[in-house]
């Protein structure tokens, strides 16, 4: 009698043990994939649009479709936040897993259903700050950790993006860029090489690259093959050559802060 008692308390602590290693198992992704996403007052409305039709043209995609199901695991997890300033940070998507084209567009008809919104400033470092806490908080286990982060403009809010870049590298987390140069620089916090300013002072890890977009009818194919390079891991495709370095860290400090349009001092 002792010995079925005690046979019995064992598989029942053997239970949840079992049911937690299987439900560990089921959230094991090749990919935890935040799209973090410009919504500063620069962006007009019909470049927020455009670039949201875009992501979501990007997701029903087959490409995009095609390129999730080849992987090790045949499963992503993404999220898709909206960002400005230092306290502006939005969770348009929570976490959804993508394994399927059925869960696909299912994350591209509940981003659809969500209107673009608009706010002030441009901090790119708390937006990589934000984007950071959520993979760090996220429930399952990924093998590659990445940021997409895009927008029209440098950071000129919070702390310096050099420094919010490097602790995400520190992380393990690679960061992406989709730099959008569509309109000529206005104002003091723009810059006219956007992307360079990207490569130097935003993006980082191994395989990350950018994808500038310089015309609105670039939006839909840039973000398509952008997503496809992260979903098939970067690290695999050749990188897109560019002049020298042309940002110190000093000077990623410092444009954006109503530092001109160019890059002369």
């Amino acid at each position: 009698m002792r010995l079925a008692v005690a046979a019995a308390l064992l598989l029942t602590l053997a239970l949840p043990a079992r049911q937690a290693r299987a439900q560990g198992a089921s959230t094991e992704v090749d990919l935890a994939l935040v799209l973090a996403v410009d919504i500063s007052l620069s962006m007009t409305s019909e470049e927020q649009r455009v670039q949201r039709d875009g992501y979501v043209a990007a997701f029903r995609s087959k490409a995009v479709q095609a390129a999730v199901g080849q992987g090790l695991i045949g499963r992503i997890a993404v999220t898709y936040v909206e960002w400005a300033g230092v306290d502006r940070q939005i969770v348009v998507v929570p976490w959804t897993l993508i394994g399927t084209p059925a869960e696909a567009d299912g994350f591209a008809d509940r981003l659809a259903q969500m209107p673009p919104r608009r706010s002030a400033w441009t901090s790119i470092a708390a937006a990589l700050d934000f984007s950071v806490g959520l993979l760090r908080a996220a429930a399952f286990e990924a093998t590659r950790r990445v940021i997409d982060v895009s927008g029209d403009g440098p950071n000129n809010q919070g702390r310096d993006i050099t420094r919010a870049r490097d602790d995400a590298l520190a992380a393990g987390i690679v960061i992406n860029g989709l730099p959008l140069m569509i309109r000529a620089p206005t104002g003091p916090y723009d810059i006219v090489d956007l992307d360079l300013y990207y490569r130097d002072c935003v993006i980082g890890g191994p395989g990350a690259f950018m994808v500038p977009v310089r015309d609105p009818t670039e939006f839909a194919t840039a973000i398509r093959t952008k997503l496809v390079r992260e979903v098939a891991d970067a690290s695999a495709a050749p990188p897109r050559v560019l002049p020298a370095q042309a940002f110190t860290t000093a000077r990623c400090a410092a444009v954006g802060r109503g530092g001109g349009h160019t890059l002369d001092p």
